[in-house]
């Protein structure tokens, strides 16, 4: 009975051990999207394939395929119900994407974009769904496209040089522009001008200045980095066309440069002296100011006490006032005094006010002015 029990527990066991060996129905269904991991280069014009696979391998016949740019809305190509579907493409590529169905059965698949253009540069999702499961995989196009030849002409002097002017257009990414003198070595400094055309191809002007007349030929090279392509034009640059050097412009820069310092010297020192006189003129101008106010001051102060000696300005007669009173002395009348109620002599006279003085003093100054 025992070893009845026994073996019906490893009989048991045994069954349980296969069953959980056995893949769930669901596992079979799940897979992983798998896209290339470097970028893939496409030449402006041609042809390219963006491929994607299944791990593990599966048939894809019946799965849906979509390979879109940075939103799911955005699609490049839609596989769906083992046919192409238009509804949901993006305009720029009608018409010229195709899939690869030659290894559907065998888990790979790939976008053929046909006349590739700028527009298509960048990144890309391969998005692949059988059922209510699904997986993506991103992968990235690099367009690139060799344009025009440059062209290099001379355009005339400039800065005690040439300026070369070298044009390209056409290429894809922005290309790379490097002059070169006949000996190889690099010119760094140049301006350079970029513009897009409708395509989003890429225009190129660089100019360069040319000062050591012994160049000769001076070369453009316009050079694609992706694809590693350049094209090169070379232009010979005559010595007669250089600006001549006079061996008397160092000198007449140097004389021009003393003469300028002299100009603004002298300048400075008449600066000087002018705002000094003007400060002198002032300031005795003041003076003279202060000297009248004072003097009318004091002539005031005198009006108002009644003490005045008038002089005749041609000396014909002398009249003094005092306290009210008017005398006058004649020519001819050296020692004699008249008083004159109210009048004043007939001629202009020069008034003098004095502040104390008596009778005989002015008598005195009378005698010594008549």
């Amino acid at each position: 009975m025992e070893d009845c029990c026994r073996h019906s527990l490893l009989s048991h066991l045994s069954s349980l051990l296969l069953l959980f060996q056995l893949p769930f129905a669901g596992s079979a269904e799940e897979f992983v999207v798998i896209g290339p991991s470097d970028p893939i280069v496409a030449m402006l014009g041609g042809d390219v394939m963006l491929p994607c696979h299944l791990s593990p391998a599966m048939d894809m016949e019946n799965m849906e395929l979509r390979w879109f740019r940075s939103k799911f809305s955005e699609a490049a190509f839609i596989y769906q119900n083992q046919q192409e579907q238009r509804e949901e493409q993006l305009a720029q590529y009608a018409g010229r994407t195709s899939l690869v169905k030659d290894f559907l059965t065998q888990g790979e698949a790939a976008m053929r974009i046909h006349k590739v253009q700028a527009f298509d540069n960048g990144l890309y999702t391969c998005l692949f769904r059988k059922g209510n499961f699904y997986e993506e995989a991103n992968l990235e196009l690099m367009v690139a496209g060799v344009g025009s030849a440059p062209q290099v002409h001379i355009q005339g002097p400039e800065e005690d040089g040439i300026r070369v002017m070298c044009m390209a257009s056409g290429w894809f990414p922005k290309p790379q522009v490097q002059w070169r003198a006949l000996s190889g070595e690099k010119f760094l400094t140049f301006s350079e001008t970029y513009a897009q055309d409708a395509e989003g191809l890429y225009s190129v002007e660089a100019a360069l200045v040319v000062r050591d007349s012994s160049s000769g030929n001076v070369t453009c090279s316009v050079l694609n980095a992706i694809l590693g392509q350049e094209k090169v034009m070379a232009i010979f640059i005559p010595e007669p066309f250089f600006p001549q050097t006079s061996p008397w412009k160092p000198a007449f820069m140097v004389t021009l440069t003393v003469l300028t310092l002299l100009i603004f010297g002298a300048a400075y020192y008449t600066k000087r002296e002018h705002t000094a006189k003007q400060q002198e003129r002032q300031e005795w101008e003041k003076l003279h100011r202060d000297k009248e106010e004072d003097q009318q001051t004091k002539e005031k102060v005198l009006k108002d006490r009644g003490d005045i000696l008038v002089l005749s300005s041609l000396a014909s007669c002398v009249a003094f006032q005092t306290g009210g009173n008017l005398f006058t002395c004649l020519p001819g009348e050296r020692h004699s005094c008249m008083q004159i109620g109210g009048r004043r002599c007939s001629r202009p006279c020069l008034s003098l006010w004095i502040q104390s003085l008596h009778t005989p003093t002015l008598l005195f100054l009378m005698k010594r002015l008549v």
